[in-house]
């Protein structure tokens, strides 16, 4: 079932620095986890971020936090929303996770290792021992004390981390080299200094690479969040906005001091720097890193513009209606953020997992050291062997296994237009096989134009009744509202406005008219639907007959008070989306089944469906009752197999509906109520869109198993193999360094994902 989003107030974000793997998340969790202020905290490792909410009232402060992470023995800093991250000095050349450092450490572990690939040959040469030993130290100690500095300190708090393991791994080849170097000769030795030169050296270079591909996973946010201008051309408020008006007046302002009313001047060429209507101008708008519509949409007078968009040929004055974190960008950014730094409900198993890996790969370890030496009767070969065994462990694939598939995910579906709020809906999406369409605003435009009016009374002038009706409407949003008033305008009937109107939630809107042939009369306009009780249901079915054949959707003006009798039947034509029909078909092509939900009758409602060639088709429901036809389809069938059902709508009565689903999609044309009961936002009113958000949903989940299949694989296979000596030192650290740049390469192919060309 999707969530609503937390508004929590007390719901912040720090950046966390200098973790490696799943244990470092579990350690900074546990620690968070003890603070009493603190009701809930996620950490993520792909994104180094972790996510605090505190408990309603809590007296804890950001700071204490911060000192306690510190504590910990990580780094911890406020993370600053929506800001362009500059690379910091652990991503620099010379920085902790820098390529020079990769290229000093195998510089200096080269002539160590090298003598090794000459033995086949028959060249059996090596540096003397004391070289050995200067060459080795300066990895050992320099480059390596990365290891000894964060295992020492996950040792004090007990928690192991991948440090821990490197850093006892490492020390003991470099040891058993120093205690074996008065025994060994230039001839003929037996030290292992390349051992541990080189395994310091491959885990640096699977860092650089890991560090990389995380940069990669993220390259979504970094893209939106570089859409932000930093300064707007705001005019004078004396200047008058008119064609051919100079328009030299303005001052550049940084952006966060723009306030809504103000009006902006944007040139060719210049990002929208805010949500606003047109008030001048007329250009071509691209779009696409926020809607994923690939062409640029003309825009001219009174049309919407959405922050962050790039103005094309013309000069455009638009006036500012929503900035800052109000702004569709700001909330585009902080739905794939907040997708990006949860946890997948499959993440837990990871976590537990991962509490006790690090401990239970030590014992293993000494096991196996112990093990080698009673059977082999080789110091030299246990030690090895174990020291095998402690470096290719390393939970680092675990950690970034997950997140790092939602991360590539979710980033590329953003690119296209889908949102995905959180991992849960992946876990739910891709099980799905009934996707249910609300039928206006959805499958078709949204924008019904009156069509018929049919008096019940034939002496009656459908003037006066348009006027009444349009009447009942001022100040209404609502779709056939706005077609009803357009209707009155374009003959020129001025609406008569009421007195005591009301909506009435599921049926329409009633009032009195006060004027007119019903002044000081209370008419309720409502749907068909509503009307189902009526004594005069028979003779509105008659008369709206012909309105049901050509498919339209029908609402009657009744005449409530002094007596209950109907005046007219209204006839609205809403025109199908041009690739309504195309959406169905590609839902099929998945094997899901379609349903469509309708307050039409279901004459016309059947005739919309077969049209566009859903499955099955639910017509007459009141929209209170979309929810329960929502949970009906989730019921067991006859096979006794439950369905996943996704619901697709855009207004205000389709949010119960929406959180009852175990997927809600809504589309960003319609309400900001619909978007937040939804798990998934498409942020163009097109249906096709719906196939694609399944579609990478799959494709993620798939790599989500994909690496934790490999991750656990790997460990499960790469110990034993270690302990019985068929991997090298050099041979484990090669492959554990490789391991979670592998799980990262994977998950980094969703980035080729593309919407199926239809």
């Amino acid at each position: 079932m999707s969530s609503p989003k937390d508004t929590n107030s007390e719901l912040f974000t720090l950046d966390i620095g200098g973790m490696t793997c799943a244990s470092c998340v579990g350690r900074v969790e546990k620690a968070l986890d003890k603070v009493p202020g603190i009701e809930a905290a996620t950490v993520n490792l792909a994104t180094e971020q972790a996510r605090i909410r505190l408990k309603a009232g809590a007296k804890t402060r950001i700071e204490d936090l911060i000192a306690l992470v510190q504590k910990t023995g990580y780094e911890a800093k406020l993370s600053n929303p929506h800001s362009v991250p500059a690379i910091s000095s652990n991503k620099s050349f010379w920085g902790s996770n820098g390529l020079g450092r990769v290229l000093l450490g195998f510089a200096l572990a080269a002539p160590l290792f090298l003598p090794m690939f000459l033995m086949p040959f028959g060249v059996h040469w090596a540096l003397s021992p004391k070289w050995q030993l200067l060459l080795a130290t300066p990895v050992q100690f320099f480059l390596g004390w990365r290891f000894y500095k964060a295992g020492f300190k996950s040792l004090m708090s007990g928690v192991g981390n991948m440090d821990l393991l490197v850093a006892l791994g490492t020390s003991a080849a470099y040891g058993l080299s120093i205690y074996q170097m008065p025994s060994s000769s230039h001839e003929h030795h037996e030290l292992y200094f390349e051992a541990s030169a080189v395994i310091i050296c491959m885990v640096l270079l699977g860092k650089w690479l890991e560090a990389r591909a995380k940069q990669q996973t993220s390259e979504a946010i970094r893209a939106l969040q570089k859409l932000w201008p930093e300064h707007a051309k705001v005019l004078d408020s004396q200047i008058m906005i008119a064609e051919g008006s100079p328009l030299d007046q303005y001052r550049d302002i940084p952006l966060e001091q723009v306030f809504p009313k103000d009006r902006v001047l944007v040139l060719p060429g210049e990002r929208i720097p805010v949500d606003g209507l047109i008030l001048l101008g007329k250009s071509h708008v691209d779009e696409s890193l926020l809607t994923g519509e690939s062409q640029p949409v003309k825009k001219q007078v009174n049309d919407l513009v959405i922050g962050g968009a790039l103005n094309g040929e013309g000069v455009l004055v638009v006036q500012a209606q929503a900035v800052g974190i109000e702004s569709v960008l700001s909330k585009i950014i902080s739905l794939v953020e907040d997708a990006q730094t949860q946890k997948a409900p499959i993440q837990k198993l990871v976590d537990q997992v991962s509490a006790v890996f690090v401990p239970s790969v030590i014992v293993i370890a000494i096991i196996t050291g112990i093990a080698n030496w009673i059977y082999l009767d080789s110091v030299s070969i246990a030690v090895l062997r174990a020291v095998s065994v402690m470096v290719i462990a390393c939970p680092c694939a675990l950690g970034l296994a997950t997140p790092a598939a939602i991360m590539a995910g979710t980033g590329v579906a953003a690119r296209f237009g889908v949102l995905i709020k959180d991992p849960q809906v992946l876990e739910q999406a891709h099980r799905l096989n009934i996707v249910a369409f609300d039928k206006t605003g959805t499958l078709t435009i949204g924008k019904p134009r009156l069509l018929t009016l049919i008096p019940f009374d034939t002496s009656i002038n459908p003037h006066d009744i348009l006027a009444s009706a349009a009447g009942l409407q001022l100040g209404s949003e609502h779709p056939l509202a706005k077609a009803l008033l357009d209707a009155a305008k374009d003959q020129h009937i001025s609406p008569i406005p009421p007195s005591a109107s009301k909506a009435l939630a599921g049926i329409g809107i009633e009032g009195k008219p006060t004027a007119g042939l019903w002044a000081n009369q209370t008419l309720c306009l409502q749907s068909i639907a509503s009307l189902e009780a009526s004594s005069d249901i028979s003779a509105i079915l008659e008369k709206a007959k012909a309105c049901f054949e050509a498919g339209q959707t029908v609402s009657i003006l009744m005449r409530v008070e002094p007596s209950l009798s109907p005046i007219a039947v209204i006839g609205f034509g809403d025109e199908l989306k041009s690739n309504a029909k195309e959406a169905i078909e590609a839902l099929h092509k998945l094997h899901i089944r379609t349903v469509m939900i309708s307050g039409d009758n279901q004459a016309a409602a059947s005739r919309v469906g077969k049209m566009i060639g859903v499955d099955e088709v639910f017509a007459q429901i009141m929209p209170g009752d979309k929810a329960q036809i929502i949970r009906k389809l989730q019921s067991p069938s006859t096979d006794h197999q439950g369905h996943w059902v996704a619901m697709v709508g855009d207004g205000v009565n389709d949010a119960p509906a929406l959180v009852a689903a175990d997927v809600g999609m809504a589309m960003s044309t319609g309400t900001d109520v619909a978007m937040q009961a939804a798990g998934i936002t498409l942020m163009r009113g097109d249906p096709t869109l719906v196939a694609d958000a399944i579609d990478i949903s799959k494709k993620t989940w798939n790599k989500i198993r994909q690496n934790l299949f490999w991750a656990f694989a790997f460990n499960t296979t790469g110990i034993p193999l270690a302990a019985l000596g068929f991997l090298s030192p050099m041979l484990a650290g090669s492959a554990m360094a490789l391991s979670s740049f592998c799980v990262l390469s994977n998950a980094l192919l969703l980035k080729r994902w593309r919407p199926a060309q239809r």
